[in-house]
């Protein structure tokens, strides 16, 4: 069913992204291919026959080669740039562009240098791995090509991981050397002094170490000399890339069957595991990504999520693949607006927490607007969703009229007036945000799925799909089939749709967890299918539903499962009040409790309303004991069940009690990973007095009640 591969791959992938006849499912089972236990196997409507998809273009087998396809057709196209910040004038300037070709032999002379040094230094594999520790920014990319281009691979250390589990993959990866920037050097050497990571021989720095100084008052030679020590040299970028240049050292291209990364997870509980991905996964990865998001013709996009995490490195894969302009944002999360309405990117790839306040901010300037104002936001929204909701071929969100004067404003204030299209992925996103946004926006707006084992992609929404609450169709590089769950009663034989764990296999499955086997004998089954951990159902279009997960749920006092993280969902989608939720509920109550983060900006006129006095948004002070007043807290309960009472919540999912904080779980906290997922087990014991306060006070109002 797959078009005739073109010899134009751009085309090809054009072919491929057509979304399929109206009315006709985006995923179908395989004929025959059903057995006990399990659903019958779905492949992506192109691919329900002979192989998946492996790549677009056949000369084209590794990430290296996608690089070098692209330098060869625009060489002289904007690749990588960033903002530099004015010491003077104390603000950050314009995106400043190195081009495809620039960006290509700086990567060469990197990855030659970074051989030289290695065998310096004593180091006789010819595969190695290479840490990789910084925030988003050119760098990384030229680092992370350089090392393909000498076939080793590198090793993603989250920017903001602590010394203890950057130890950790330092030692479990067996490296001698990460890549770093300045601000991370102290923590290596320290750990280096402490004769904690024994293998590290030496650190290269991203940021300038030598600006000219009196001899022996560098800082290169500062921190070579507490290097000295430990044994480590530490080395400046550009000086390693003028070793390479004057090597003449050749590049060493890798294979299909090479490692390109030990992407460490951020697991919510213990130590992470390193899954092993190859340049084949990456290639087969790249390729679904570009069937399904479309990229030509397109321009820029931006990059913040993190590098390390597997979902940002495949967006970069996939602009790469077509020659976009990469624009790193400043690294500061609240600069990030001005830095998209600085690039304007053609293309937007984020996460919910941020949708979620975009549609906060949107929702105030429109529909939530007064007056005149709120009534145009609310005629032209509801017209957009009434057309959403047209039968298959006829249904959209776009408006010839509309789109000319109104939605552009809206994107305007965000930077995304020239996206095409955006991608949400890595956390379920609210249904009807979702579809609030599309028609906010009028862009292209589809959900994935997909985990680091599978390189960020596993389903996703095809084109012309104007559904919500799904991930879409089965990637064209794998192949997806459910397996019941008889202990939490979700069968593949459950009517209207077949219910379990999520099972995917195919090329863009990992290879295995890093020196793991036992956990890789626990998460691929023996005939290669892959446990995803996540239990969805598929219906009658083919499209995946994450519905709960095998391990994140909670059974109440009266037998009821709970999925908390889709009431959380649920909550920080409908209210401005809110920016963060910890669903919590014991085995031995009938009920939920949550701890909730509040945003200063919509709590204090909220509290000033309640407690009849005025707080300011920045009295942090008078904000947090607000939060600690009882009206205040049952205000709160009335606003959660009103949206529960909306989203059609049973009983026993509403919240009955809640603890208010400003932003109670952070990265620095260790109560969320560095992708920003909420470490449950974590928090459930750092939070379980007040866990218990709140069962004891809504326990206490209830007896009244029973008595009466």
């Amino acid at each position: 069913m797959a078009p005739v591969r073109q010899q134009d791959p751009d085309a090809y992938a054009k072919a491929l992204h057509a979304a399929p006849p109206p009315g006709s499912p985006y995923s179908l089972p395989v004929l025959g291919s059903e057995r006990e236990g399990r659903s019958a196997v779905y492949r992506h409507w192109r691919f329900v026959d002979g192989p998946l998809l492996q790549t677009i273009d056949p000369e084209v087998q590794t990430a290296h080669e996608i690089f070098e396809k692209t330098v060869a057709k625009r060489p002289n196209a904007r690749c990588l740039g960033n903002r530099p910040w004015d010491p003077v004038t104390k603000s950050w300037g314009k995106y400043e562009w190195i081009t495809y070709g620039e960006t290509a032999e700086r990567r060469k002379n990197f990855g030659a240098g970074l051989v030289e040094l290695h065998k310096q230094a004593g180091v006789t594999e010819d595969k190695y791995g290479v840490g990789l520790w910084c925030p988003n920014r050119p760098e990384w990319q030229i680092s992370d090509l350089g090392c393909m281009s000498q076939s080793l691979f590198t090793v993603s250390i989250y920017d903001t991981l602590g010394p203890d589990t950057t130890e950790y993959i330092i030692n479990h990866a067996t490296l001698h050397c990460v890549i770093t920037s300045l601000s991370h050097v102290p923590t290596l050497l320290k750990l280096a002094a402490a004769k904690r990571i024994p293998t590290l021989k030496l650190i290269i720095c991203l940021d300038p170490i030598d600006a000219g100084e009196v001899p022996g008052n560098s800082k290169s030679a500062i921190l070579n000399a507490l290097a000295a020590d430990a044994g480590i040299a530490v080395h400046y970028l550009k000086d390693v890339e003028a070793l390479g240049a004057t090597s003449k050292r050749p590049m060493n291209p890798p294979r299909p069957e090479d490692t390109i990364t030990i992407n460490y997870t951020s697991g919510t509980t213990g130590n992470p595991k390193g899954v092993v991905l190859t340049h084949a996964n990456a290639t087969a990865a790249t390729a679904s990504s570009r069937v399904f998001s479309d990229l030509l013709p397109s321009d820029a996009i931006i990059s913040y999520l993190p590098l390390a995490h597997i979902f940002q490195r495949l967006t970069e894969h996939s602009a790469l693949s077509v020659g976009l302009a990469i624009g790193y944002f400043r690294g500061d999360i609240l600069g990030l607006v001005d830095d998209m309405k600085m690039l304007r990117p053609t293309s937007f790839i984020s996460v919910p927490r941020l949708y979620n306040r975009f549609g906060t901010a949107i929702r105030a300037g429109t529909v939530d607007a007064p007056g005149l104002k709120g009534a145009i936001g609310r005629h032209i929204v509801n017209g957009k969703l009434a057309s959403m909701k047209l039968p298959p071929g006829q249904a959209t969100n776009k408006h010839a009229f509309y789109d000319r004067i109104y939605t552009p404003k809206l994107a305007s204030a965000l930077g995304l007036q020239r996206a095409r299209g955006m991608v949400t992925g890595s956390a379920p996103l609210d249904p009807s945000l979702h579809q609030f946004l599309r028609a906010a926006l009028g862009n292209d707006f589809i959900q994935g799925y997909g985990l680091t084992e599978t390189y960020a992609i596993g389903t996703c929404q095809l084109k012309g799909d104007l559904s919500a609450g799904n991930c879409g169709a089965v990637a064209p590089g794998a192949e997806a089939c459910l397996q019941s769950v008889p202990d939490m009663d979700y069968l593949v034989t459950d009517s209207p749709n077949p219910r379990g764990e999520l099972l995917l296999r195919g090329n863009t499955v990992f290879k295995e967890y890093y020196r793991n086997p036992e956990e890789t004998a626990k998460a691929i089954t023996k005939d290669g299918w892959f446990r995803t951990g996540d239990i969805a159902e598929v219906d009658s279009m083919g499209r995946v539903r994450i519905i709960d997960r095998v391990k994140n749920v909670l059974k109440l006092a009266q037998g009821e499962y709970i999925s908390p993280e889709r009431i959380e969902n649920v909550y920080l989608a409908n209210t401005n009040l809110l920016s963060q939720a910890y669903v919590h509920g014991d085995s031995t109550q009938a009920f939920l409790v949550s701890i909730v983060g509040v945003d200063p900006i919509t709590f204090a006129p909220f509290c000033s309303a309640i407690l009849k006095k005025k707080i300011e948004p920045t009295d942090i002070a008078a904000i947090k004991a607000a939060a600690k007043d009882p009206r205040v807290r049952k205000a709160v309960i009335t606003e959660l069940d009103k949206i529960g009472k909306k989203s059609k919540f049973n009983s026993y999912e509403k919240v009955r009690a809640v603890h208010l904080d400003i932003e109670p779980f952070t990265i620095d906290n260790e109560l969320l990973t560095p992708t920003l997922k909420l470490k449950r087990p974590q928090t459930a014991k750092k939070f379980r007095s007040e866990i218990d306060r709140m069962y004891e006070e809504a326990l206490a109002e209830e007896t009244p009640k029973a008595k009466l």
